[in-house]
């Protein structure tokens, strides 16, 4: 058996395969109440997810089928996972190769068709319409995501094959060669990655995408930190939680765990403008946000004053880089920033960006990357 946490995460992720609307606070409680009871008190254990992962008697019957399939030794469950089927390979190669001995029936193709325009499709789903299920499939899809950090040009110079004549190490070979002619040696200033910084909205508007949003933190975390690159994730909304040790745990599940057991606030109420200002002095005149690329995901909806959400980001604008909002509204239909925070807020911002589906979070990660 592998290990109780891993063990009873991927019951959770099986419930959300089901069709069970499991997040990861739901998960967080169901450990801490399984720790409790005792894994080995299967009806203990029974008794505990469902008062921890189920949230209306609609979920009742699907968890107990679940569970039944999970924990039953006598059938030797959970089973291993078989190998991925090679037809969706062949099929792609069936394209390209395109019937060139003229019998191919078309048969692969349509296979071809079918999973491209289903995994395009999810790509561009609102997150926020989407069901457990899809949601499920739409977590593997973030390791398609590719994020790369900005990159920055430094005061110290290295040797390179081109850029400004190296006049000390040029001299010394010189005299190395006892004053023969010596070839010219280069330098230019390095590069190095910029550090990013995301600020994540999890209050009662955002609820909807706060699991999405805190998956792209991760997948950020982890590809631009594999890089040499810096992700420092927090999370605003009553109140600052700083995210980024539990964001870089590798397993995504357990990271998400760890990050919705250490926020107290989630879909709580909205204070933008105080949160951004405790960040500001306690973090941006650190050197945190000191010239780093700043990303801000909220839909600008603010209980608080919004001349201090504005005032706050204008402090931020000042000492970062670049300021990037992220707004799940920005890039549907009939979108108008009428929301007092966005208002506020659009003056001193470098880009205001659409967060709400897989394709826009892929097109962030290119702004980011440019910055």
């Amino acid at each position: 058996m592998p290990e109780p946490d891993a063990y009873l995460l991927g019951f959770a992720r099986a419930l959300r395969a089901a069709g069970v609307p499991v997040t990861h606070d739901r998960s967080a409680a169901f450990l801490e109440a399984t720790a409790l009871v005792g894994l080995d008190d299967r009806a203990a254990t029974y008794a505990a997810g469902r008062a921890t992962l189920c949230s209306s008697p609609d979920d009742l019957a699907r968890y107990a089928q679940v569970f039944e399939a999970w924990f039953d030794a006598k059938a030797g469950l959970p089973r291993e996972r078989p190998a991925a089927p090679s037809r969706p390979v062949r099929s792609q190669l069936s394209l390209s190769e395109g019937g060139a001995d003229g019998d191919d029936d078309g048969e692969h193709d349509d296979v071809v068709r079918a999973l491209a325009s289903e995994v395009e499709v999810l790509r561009h789903r609102d997150v926020a319409t989407m069901t457990a299920a899809e949601k499920h499939r739409l977590a593997a899809l973030f390791t398609t995501l590719r994020p790369r950090p900005p990159l920055r040009r430094t005061v110290r110079q290295e040797p390179w094959r081109r850029g400004r004549v190296d006049t000390a190490r040029t001299l010394r070979e010189s005299l190395r060669l006892h004053g023969e002619p010596a070839p010219i040696r280069w330098r230019h200033r390095r590069d190095r990655p910029r550090r990013v910084v995301l600020l994540v909205d999890v209050s009662g508007s955002m609820s909807a995408y706060a699991d999405a949003l805190l998956r792209l933190a991760h997948t950020l975390t982890q590809e631009i930190g594999r890089r040499g690159g810096v992700v420092e994730t927090f999370t605003v909304g009553t109140r600052l939680t700083h995210l980024t040790r539990a964001l870089r745990t590798r397993d995504a599940e357990r990271a998400l765990v760890a990050a919705g057991t250490a926020v107290p606030d989630w879909s709580g109420g909205t204070r933008l403008g105080e949160t951004l200002r405790v960040f500001a002095d306690r973090w941006g005149r650190r050197g945190m946000a000191r010239g780093a690329v700043v990303v801000v995901f909220s839909d600008g909806w603010e209980r608080g004053d919004p001349e201090l959400l504005g005032e706050q980001v204008r402090r931020l604008r000042a000492v970062a880089h670049r300021v990037v909002w992220v707004n799940p509204h920005r890039g549907k239909a009939g979108y108008e920033p009428v929301q007092q925070g966005i208002i506020a807020v659009l003056p001193h911002v470098d880009h205001l960006v659409a967060g709400h589906t897989l394709a826009t979070y892929a097109e962030l990660t290119e702004v980011i990357a440019r910055a």
